[in-house]
This record gives structure tokens, C-alpha cells and sequence, in this order.
């Protein structure tokens, strides 16, 4: 048996998220079913972090035992041959030792946040970034953001679906950048709740409005109460852009 570490890119849009559901296609189902194609293996496929509907990857680590004997580069080209014509593409296919776990050995990860900053309609990347056509003071956005940052309980930013033992988590980092007309945010940290990063999103679209202050965004975070919070961003800008190791 070979432990393989895959890199995997996705358009979340055809997709009810990375797990397997019961009542729509998924990215694990694609990757199963592709691996299920090439080796006849039912292998589970194991990835870093759980993306929800619509949620994209540019660099998804996953990892899936295999007992056909095959060498990592012609196992990720069969894949991909596999995949199509489903929005997902494994970029890299490596072999790693079997107690390398894509999930529990991730020590961090990544995700980055796409907000167009326009009045005119999005065409080219309609679901693959967030429309805001009111001016976003980013700066502002950017300052606020620091509030955040840090061991919290973050309760506000929480879906009321998360499963996690403990709403305290350490966020690393949360920048947010302009560049032209678009707006981006970049969150890291260990681990993160259901729907974290897109709820700590909507807050600070509020902030860069101009409808809440940096004292404001402190002050639902310290409220513990989902109720504070004032929108949820849509999952269309949000991207898994790494795991560290």
C-alpha cells in the first residue's frame, strides 16, 4: 500500500462542497470515482480542510492509499484523464510516508477572499468572486481587521451548523489588500470554524461601507452572539490556497 499526497485545484460552483453528500456531487466523490476508474480501489480520499458549496481551491492537499502498484506521476495524469470533464484537476501527486495524514498532520491553513470592487456586473468571474458595487475603503477594512487577530473566542463568526468542540481559535493573520478594483482578503490560522472566514468577510465589507467602525467589529466579537453578526459574504470569493505541513 502507497500513501500518495495530491494537490488538488477546483471550481467549487458544480459542487455541494468537498465531503460526499447523499444529495449532490461533491470534489471527494469526483476524486473517489476517478480513483475508483484507474486502479479498481474504493479508496477513501482524506483532505486538509472541508470547503462548503461553491467554496474554490487553488491548492487542496489530500492524500488516498493505494495497492496497485503505479508511479505518482502516471497515477496523477490518470486521474486528471479521469476527471474530466468535472472542474477539477490534480496539479501534483507525490508519494509520502503512510503516516503522513493530509488532515491531522496540517499544522496550518490558508484562504484567501475575492471581493470585485465595481458597478458593473461581474461576467468573466460571475461565482468566482463577490460583486460590491459601492466604494470599499480597504484600509479601513484593513485596519479593522487586526481586531481579530489573535487566540478568540469567536463565537459571532461561527455558523450556527459548526460542529467544533470549542469556538476558540488562533487566527494568524487576516490582511486586506487593493489592488485596483479588486479587493482581497487573506486569512491563515491552525484551524477555523464553519463558515469563519466568510462571516469575518461580510463584517469587514461592512467596515469598508462605512456602516461599522474598528470598535464596532471588536465588539461583536466580544459579544460571543451569531445574532451581531451583519452578513454572511457569499462562498463564490472564497478560495483554500494552502496547508503547511
Amino acid at each position: 500500500m502507497t500513501r500518495f499526497a495530491l494537490t488538488v485545484e477546483y471550481d467549487g460552483r458544480p459542487f455541494m462542497g468537498w465531503q460526499r453528500q447523499a444529495h449532490g456531487p461533491s470534489v471527494q466523490q469526483a476524486l473517489e470515482e476517478a480513483v475508483l476508474a484507474v486502479t479498481g480501489e474504493a479508496a477513501a480520499v482524506q483532505a486538509a480542510g472541508r470547503t462548503d458549496a461553491g467554496v474554490h481551491a487553488t491548492a487542496m492537499r489530500a492524500h488516498v492509499d493505494v495497492a496497485k502498484p503505479i508511479a505518482p506521476f502516471r497515477l496523477g495524469e490518470a486521474l486528471n484523464a479521469r476527471l474530466r470533464p468535472a472542474p477539477v484537476a490534480v496539479l501534483a501527486c507525490d508519494v509520502v510516508p503512510y503516516d503522513w495524514h493530509a488532515r491531522f498532520a496540517c499544522t496550518g491553513r490558508g484562504y484567501e477572499y475575492q471581493i470585485v470592487n465595481r458597478r458593473a456586473p461581474l461576467t468573466l468571474e460571475r461565482g468566482l468572486a463577490w460583486q460590491v458595487a459601492r466604494p470599499l475603503d480597504a484600509d479601513a477594512m484593513a485596519t479593522a481587521a487586526q481586531r481579530l487577530v489573535g487566540r478568540h473566542d469567536f463565537t459571532t463568526f461561527r455558523s450556527v451548523h459548526c460542529q467544533a468542540d470549542s469556538p476558540v481559535r488562533t487566527l494568524d493573520r487576516l490582511d486586506v489588500a487593493r489592488d485596483g478594483e479588486r479587493v482581497t482578503v487573506h486569512a491563515a490560522a491552525r484551524s477555523f470554524l464553519h463558515h469563519q472566514v466568510r462571516s469575518m468577510v461580510g463584517a469587514l465589507a461592512e467596515v469598508g461601507l462605512g456602516r461599522w467602525t474598528a470598535d464596532d467589529l471588536a465588539q461583536a466579537l466580544a459579544a460571543g452572539d451569531r445574532a451581531r453578526l451583519p452578513l454572511n459574504a457569499p462562498p463564490d470569493g472564497l478560495y483554500f490556497v494552502g496547508a503547511t505541513y
